[in-house]
């Protein structure tokens, strides 16, 4: 099947090697973390609030625990599940699972015990390492015989001025029944590991879905898939040496992954560790480390506008700023830009497609929909070939402009899920993963994410896209946030519901019904809201994505 768009608009932005249609030479991200260390072990890996590591320290403590994991059994393949937040820790363990050739399983640190049995029993990890607090209630009662190492926050905070708010009252604990990370580090000393390099097409990770669609799955992502990604990032959001990452995303989730961790591996770079996301942490640390460069939700920058800190701290470096797993409405870009000369650019993935699948380059200008309102996430990246699908027929490919199911086939799209055929067989055929996300795509090659398939809302026959909705909710200036639903409607089939959060400014003039009119005026009849509740926050994801399983369960009434 002819491919439909793909990245000629842009595509002389890229270095030459990286045509997509010239045969490349993938490596594993540890071959490029080590190249680094190898050549530069001064240079600057990790910043850990206010202590920093060198690659070549970075590399010394993985080696370390790479020799303890060796001991107990860890190989070729075998699975580490790291439930760990955003600490130099979850860095050192990856490397060393890495240098023996195993597979990393990033799990998020507020599951509970019953969600991570169900991963634990489904990557059949070998190993768990995870934060003290979490073992005696999450970790104990499911981890069986498996041998576990439990480590602190606080185990590389070092000496600091501004000890961070976030860790005040935490403790350092120890269990019998346990190993201690820094422990296992200092015991090792100097020693090194038997090689056991991973080659560039073996699984680097099993990154869980956020099984929305039932039971998570967990994504194969190969060194190849990343390499490739981390090329796009390079050349798309003109990285250089120069460059340092923050480290907002979460490092379980594909983002924190791919656009921060492995990133700074790519090119030599430092990333900056701040544990869980703290707005006032994360702009003294932007202000600290000269930030230039990362990818976070919507909802992150949000924070950092609102906290007052921002008018404190210089931030000028901070050019490359990048959003996404939300939409952005093309309003909130302007005030970004207004209130801290800050420009935000899109850009849109999965973790099925390693991170990026669109982008806006940067210095390029988004647009923003005639139809519908919204702001681009940017062109398909270079090597990715994209169709636009009937919804109720996927072998229909539908032309530059109409809405439809996004399918992507290319050198970043995964091998599947992990021993689960028949899930893979469903999304991934004939090498073409489909999306579930509904888009469009202009002539020029703009993207334009419209919904999930799943969200869709049928009102007495008439297909509403929530997104549609959305991107007029967010038109009003006291509308914050907003998130629309169907709910059950006797007459209709179902009716649309929204969620939406006020601005600060706007809270005693801004009500439900204001809300509904300001629809009314702006849309179909049957489309605009019936119902709307205001609440003080929307319930999200650890990333920053809106919850709307959530609000569809809370919002029958």
């Amino acid at each position: 099947m002819k491919t439909a768009y793909d990245a000629k608009p842009w595509l002389k932005s890229y270095p030459a090697w990286f045509s997509p249609d010239l045969p490349q030479k993938r490596e594993s991200v540890l071959d490029k973390f080590k190249r680094i260390s190898g050549s530069e072990p001064d240079a600057p890996c990790i910043h850990y609030f206010d202590t920093s590591f060198s690659y070549g320290k970075i590399e010394q403590m993985a080696c370390a625990l790479a020799v303890k994991l060796a001991e107990t059994g860890l190989g070729k393949q075998d699975r580490l599940m790291l439930v760990l937040q955003n600490i130099p820790q979850a860095v050192i363990a990856t490397l060393a699972a890495w240098m023996r050739g195993a597979i990393v399983v990033p799990v998020n640190p507020m599951y509970t015990a019953r969600e991570i049995d169900h991963l634990l029993a489904d990557s059949d990890a070998r190993i768990i390492i995870c934060e003290e607090g979490l073992f005696e209630k999450a970790i104990k009662p499911i981890s069986g015989n498996l041998p576990v190492i439990t480590t602190s926050a606080l185990d590389f905070l070092g000496e600091t001025e501004n000890p961070p708010k976030q860790l005040e009252g935490l403790q350092k604990q120890q269990f019998e029944e346990t190993y201690d990370f820094l422990a296992l580090v200092q015991e090792a000393g100097d020693r090194t590991p038997e090689d056991i390099p991973p080659a560039a097409g073996d699984l680097a990770y099993l990154v869980y879905t956020s099984g929305t669609t039932g039971p998570p799955k967990g994504a194969m992502v190969s060194h190849a898939n990343i390499d490739y990604t981390c090329c796009v990032y390079e050349s798309a959001c003109r990285l250089n040496r120069s460059d340092a990452v923050l480290g907002a995303a979460p490092l379980f989730h594909i983002t924190g992954i791919v656009a921060h961790e492995a990133v700074a591996f790519h090119l030599g770079i430092p990333v900056a560790l701040h544990n869980r996301f703290d707005p006032a942490d994360v702009l003294r640390l932007i202000e600290k480390y000269r930030i230039t460069f990362t990818v976070a939700p919507i909802t992150a920058y949000i924070a950092l506008q609102d906290h007052p800190d921002h008018k404190n701290r210089d931030v000028s470096n901070f050019q490359k700023a990048y959003s996404g797993g939300a939409p952005v409405a093309p309003g909130t870009v302007k005030k970004f830009q207004e209130t801290m000369g800050l420009k935000i650019y899109n850009v849109y993935g999965l973790t099925e497609s390693t991170s990026p699948a669109t982008i806006t380059p940067l210095g390029e200008e988004g647009p923003v929909d005639e139809e519908s309102g919204a702001l681009s996430v940017g062109l398909v990246i270079p090597g990715l070939e994209a169709w636009i699908a009937d919804v109720n027929d996927p072998e229909k490919i539908l032309p530059p402009g109409q809405q439809g199911e996004l399918v992507l086939r290319g050198p970043s799209i995964v091998q599947g899920y992990w021993q689960k055929p028949e899930e893979t067989a469903k999304a991934i055929r004939d090498g073409k993963f489909y999306t579930g996300d509904v888009a469009k795509i202009d002539k020029q090659g703009w993207c334009y994410i419209v919904d999930r398939k799943k969200d869709l809302i049928n009102v007495s026959g008439y297909k509403v896209w929530p997104r549609d909705v959305e991107d007029v909710l967010y038109q009003h200036p006291g509308v914050k946030e907003a998130a629309v639903v169907g709910i059950p409607d006797q007459y209709r089939g179902e009716t649309v519901k929204a969620f939406v959060s006020i601005n600060e400014e706007y809270a005693a003039q801004v009500t439900p019904e204001a809300l509904i009119q300001f629809c009314k005026e702006r849309m179909a009849a049957y489309k605009y809201p019936r119902k709307i509740e205001i609440m003080d926050r929307l319930p999200k994801t650890p990333t920053g994505k809106i919850l709307r399983r959530e609000l569809r369960t809370d919002g029958s009434g």
